[in-house]
């Protein structure tokens, strides 16, 4: 059986400083993208062509390099791979970087080959030995081919197009030959790729952190392209070898955003950075009294033309999506579907010319929001990206964007890009209804004010979550935890339980409150820890009332209410074990502050528990395979 790359740190390198040095450090700052095992290819120069490769974490290879004779690897040119498995071993064996069978060509390789099997078949019955269950090695053993013979003999550039013409799937593929070691070839189709542009050396990486410590100018690449880096600098063409213009850009934070700075983990660290990048992500959004957006290709005719909206996103981000459709209902008055972007494209929705498709995607690279996107243009509905990676692949294909500007997000399970999210939509519903004249615009003024607010609720949040951290250690022995919610606060809940269940291996279950009566209220048990999102006593007086019912109901079976109440809500205190109270805001921005808390106490259960809140088991930061 094959084993499948879904996600990896890529980096390659070619320069004058000393190619291992820079690769390695590149992958530390990758490793968050997969981390079953690492390797490294070297050019030397003079023919030859240095790998090592290990399983498990990168410093696993680091120290099978940290054993070896140095001179294998002081070259200048070079490519290095983290990988992350979606079924198979990961062993030595599979690692990457693979080789063809006379070792003169090495490839790594983020995504999926689809038609890998035709292509080993064809392979072994020409008498090639497979070294590995991988469908990248079939990558290796064909560009060695096309290099040896053809009409693409003795070109690397050529041998690599006309590979990448006959591969099926999602991919990034690097590759060198010792034959040209000052060059490093690569291709991509639907996976992350970026060019990093410097003096005298060029990098290629999935995520810019890998090179941002040496430059902060890039270059995005478009979909079927192929790009070549040398010392000299890059040169862009489509897989048929037609030179083409890429996109430059720069970026726009430096090193010390992707250090954890004192953390323990990058989680912690990113999770008391959510106020920056809500400021950040509402930065430029209102001009002039109105909301603007990024790389908008839509009219305000188009916006105003909308009478529908689907909502495709995954994980964290749908439950972020689910709170978009209660903002754009309540200020624009048109109907919003929230759909898994997984399940969008196969039950054939109704779309067409004045439909909105927005597509949330912290890395611009999910797959399957990728293929809803797609879907969505083949029936012309229009599409509006919300993302967190500039040059991405699912903002280029939309047809307006808005970035959150979240900036580097390591730990695996989504803390500030969430926040981030849910801003973004409602600059979204804001944007919406300023066009339809749902709103006037003092009203979008105010409303934008009221969000522009929410960074300092969210700091007041933070300074007051010591006590959900021991919480979190009190409650790390228990069997499971369910959260409840209600209007806002239910999706709330539902991302309380995820983010349990990603750090702490724990059974945790989101519900709508109203639904307690029909059938979960059988879980409750004595000591089963509820945590519970109140709504605004004062906003929402009759969910309110209801919620207290709640309470009482799971209360009077024995539960551990933990309640997430707003200051100053006295009613719910005798009904709460534990009081976690929060800022008073708006109903709609209720979710910013409430699930702050939230993380903190999964993480503090995770880490109580002894695991890795950064790299959870099983998990990667981006699934870019369907």
């Amino acid at each position: 059986m094959a084993t499948l790359t879904r996600v990896c740190g890529i980096v390659g390198y070619v320069g004058h400083r000393q190619a291992l040095d820079v690769v390695l450090d590149g992958l530390r700052r990758l490793e968050y993208r997969g981390y079953d095992s690492a390797g490294v290819a070297m050019l030397d120069g003079a023919g030859g062509l240095a790998v090592e490769r290990a399983a498990g974490a990168l410093s696993n290879l680091e120290g099978k390099l940290a054993g070896q004779d140095g001179s294998r690897f002081t070259a200048t040119s070079g490519m290095g791979h983290t990988r992350w498995a979606t079924h198979g071993a990961p062993t030595d064996r599979n690692a990457h970087p693979h080789r063809d069978a006379a070792g003169k060509v090495a490839v790594v390789h983020n995504g999926i080959i689809e038609n890998f099997a035709a292509l080993r078949a064809e392979l072994e019955t020409s008498g090639v030995e497979m070294a590995s269950e991988t469908d990248t090695e079939t990558a290796a053993h064909l560009v060695a081919a096309a290099y040896a013979s053809g009409p693409t003999a003795g070109e690397l550039t050529a041998s690599v197009c006309a590979v990448a013409r006959r591969l099926e799937g999602a991919f990034t593929l690097l590759v060198t030959h010792a034959d040209e070691p000052d060059k490093i070839v690569a291709a991509r189709r639907s996976s992350p790729l970026v060019v990093g542009v410097g003096d005298g050396e060029n990098f290629l990486a999935s995520d810019v952190a890998a090179f941002i410590e040496h430059t902060r100018d890039a270059v995005e690449l478009g979909q079927d392209q192929v790009v070549t880096i040398d010392r000299g600098g890059y040169r862009v063409t489509d897989f048929d070898g037609a030179e083409v213009q890429a996109k430059p850009f720069t970026v726009d934070w430096d090193l010390s955003a992707a250090e954890k700075g004192g953390h323990d983990y990058f989680m912690l660290k990113e999770i008391e950075e959510q106020p920056e990048a809500l400021e950040n992500t509402l930065r430029g959004h209102f001009v002039n009294g109105g909301i603007v957006l990024d790389e908008q290709r839509m009219t305000e005719q188009d916006l105003r033309d909308i009478d529908k909206v689907f909502v495709v996103a995954c994980g964290t981000a749908y439950h972020s999506g689910l709170l978009a459709k209660y903002a754009i209902e309540h200020w624009c008055r048109i109907p919003v579907e929230v759909e898994l972007a997984s399940e969008f494209r196969y039950r054939d929705p109704v779309l067409g010319r004045d439909t909105l498709v927005v597509a949330i995607s912290q890395s611009g690279e999910t797959a399957d929001t990728l293929e809803a996107v797609r879907h969505a243009r083949t029936q012309r509905a229009r599409v509006l990206a919300i993302c967190n990676t500039n040059g991405a692949q699912i903002p280029r294909e939309s047809d307006a964007v808005l970035y959150t500007h979240a900036g580097p997000e390591i730990g695996v399970a989504a803390t500030k890009t969430f926040l981030a999210q849910i801003t973004a939509n409602y600059l979204v519903g804001l944007a919406l209804a300023q066009a339809r004249g749902t709103k006037y615009s003092d009203e979008v003024a105010r409303e934008f004010e009221e969000l522009a607010a929410m960074p300092q609720a969210v700091r007041q949040t933070l300074s007051t979550v010591d006590q959900v951290r021991t919480l979190g250690r009190e409650l790390a022995d228990s069997k499971a935890v369910l959260f409840l919610g209600r209007h806002v606060g239910y999706p709330v809940a539902l991302e309380g339980a995820l983010k349990l269940k990603e750090l702490a291996y724990m059974h945790a279950e989101g519900f709508a409150a109203g639904e307690l009566k029909h059938g979960p209220i059988a879980l409750i048990e004595d000591r089963l820890p509820v945590v519970v999102v109140m709504p605004s006593a004062k906003g929402r007086a009759l969910l309110h009332s209801k919620m207290l019912s709640n309470i009482r109901e799971i209360q009077a079976r024995g539960a551990r209410t933990v309640v997430i109440a707003e200051e100053g809500d006295e009613a719910v205190r005798p009904f709460a074990d534990e009081l976690i109270e929060i800022p008073a805001v708006a109903t709609l921005l209720q979710p910013l502050v409430s699930t702050v808390p939230l993380q903190v106490l999964a993480a503090e259960i995770a880490r109580a528990r002894g695991y890795d809140v950064d790299k959870p088991r099983n998990l990667a930061k981006s699934v870019t395979v369907e």
